[in-house]
């Protein structure tokens, strides 16, 4: 019994280093540009993609495919920035439903090149690291946790002891008291936007190996983000790692003891009974920041 709590616990703390970078990158967006981006689930789906067409297709170094699905998905967001988001800066709403088209472009996308198909890769290692008797992890998920710690990290120390990070913040808190002290939030806004997609990018390719990919692989993925993000607070980066380990918790135990369908509605109850508690979420406030 020892032995199945330790693995379903090391199978929770993979799934919560995937969720918190997706959703981590969710909040950033949110919180510089005032935008909820639904398409960012398919951002994730997109750095999946790349690793099926570097990785799996043209049988170039798993890394290297990572690297290239980090930078393709962080430039499609600056293509979201410039062409959806900016121009509806003043129409949250306006701004949402642009982001729910362009949900169904890149769907649509993915489907012409790859097919309605699962893609199932190639594993990038056959190495299990072996913890005790019963107890092991694949080195894969190895490298999305350690992946998740190391950009969790340079994120924290970007936005905590950096100029430009200093700017998204200050962007952030109060859009109009930034640009009088001359902060550029277009230029706030493209770093928040590469950096945000880039994370669901990054996430995507990593755990490429480890699902099955297709087209439509980024629901779940958005639908367990905003749970995270309510559950944390709108708008808090560390609510949704908080919320993002606890959520991973929940759903991989009462997955292993009761099923995925009893998970998906304990997730949601979760989220309901923060709500009801707490409406601004755990670590959230009545005002955006």
């Amino acid at each position: 019994m020892l032995d199945l709590l330790a693995q379903t616990g090391l199978n929770a703390v993979y799934a919560a280093s995937y969720i918190s970078l997706v959703a981590v990158g969710l909040v950033l967006i949110f919180g510089v540009m005032g935008v909820i981006n639904f398409a960012h689930g398919e951002l994730f789906m997109a750095g999946a993609y790349v690793v099926v067409a570097v990785y799996a297709d043209m049988h170039m170094p798993f890394f290297i495919a990572v690297v290239v699905g980090l930078l393709f998905v962080g430039c499609l967001g600056l293509l979201m920035e410039r062409a959806l988001f900016r121009p509806l800066r003043d129409n949250p709403l306006g701004g949402l439903v642009a982001s729910i088209g362009f949900l169904m472009i890149l769907q649509a996308l993915a489907t012409m090149g790859f097919g309605v198909r699962m893609e199932f890769i190639p594993p990038v290692t056959q190495h299990v690291v072996q913890l005790g008797e019963n107890i092991s992890i694949p080195l894969a998920r190895v490298y999305v946790i350690v992946a998740a710690i190391v950009l969790l990290s340079a994120l924290w120390y970007f936005l905590k002891r950096t100029r430009f990070g200093w700017a998204l913040r200050a962007s952030a808190q109060d859009p109009q008291a930034a640009e009088l002290q001359g902060i550029s939030i277009a230029q706030t806004a493209k770093i928040a936007m590469f950096i945000g997609a880039g994370l669901a990018g990054i996430a995507g390719a990593l755990t490429a190996p480890l699902i099955s990919v297709n087209p439509h692989m980024g629901h779940s993925v958005i639908v367990t983000a905003f749970i995270v993000i309510i559950v944390g607070g709108v708008g808090s980066l560390e609510g949704a790692i908080i919320a993002s380990i606890a959520y991973a918790f929940v759903h991989t135990f009462v997955t292993t003891f009761y099923g995925g369908v009893i998970a998906d509605i304990t997730g949601l109850s979760l989220m309901l009974i923060v709500l009801i508690v707490k409406p601004t979420g755990l670590f959230g406030s009545a005002d955006r920041a």
